[in-house]
């Protein structure tokens, strides 16, 4: 196995594809981790917090959307998930790049 601390940085990255093409945000570390969890240091643990976290705000979501219609309350939420998956994924990137462990809140552990 090799270090790469690069590739785990872009494997973090690559979550923010949903803000650009609006897909890929899930797709790409999925990929990413299934082709080298088995070569890259770290992969594997990184692979699946990237996945974890990537489930979890798309359950959070589906959860915020009829909380919409009351009081506004999805709203807020849908706000608070907008502000964490665009942030998280960046300060775990630099994580990554320093050779620490991803830490994302609110993930629920689907894949173990």
């Amino acid at each position: 196995m090799r270090k790469d601390n690069q590739l785990l940085v872009i494997t973090h990255l690559s979550q923010l594809l949903d803000l650009v093409t609006g897909f890929g945000g899930l797709i790409v570390p999925l990929v990413l981790w299934l082709t080298q969890k088995d070569r890259v240091w770290e992969m594997d643990e990184h692979g699946k917090s990237i996945l974890n976290f990537q489930i979890s705000l798309f359950i959070y979501s589906l959860i915020c959307i009829p909380l919409i219609f009351v009081l506004g309350l999805g709203l807020l939420g849908l706000f608070v998930l907008c502000a964490i998956a665009v942030i998280f994924p960046i300060v775990n990137a630099i994580r990554a790049s320093n050779g620490e462990s991803p830490k994302y809140p609110l993930s629920l552990n689907f894949i173990s």
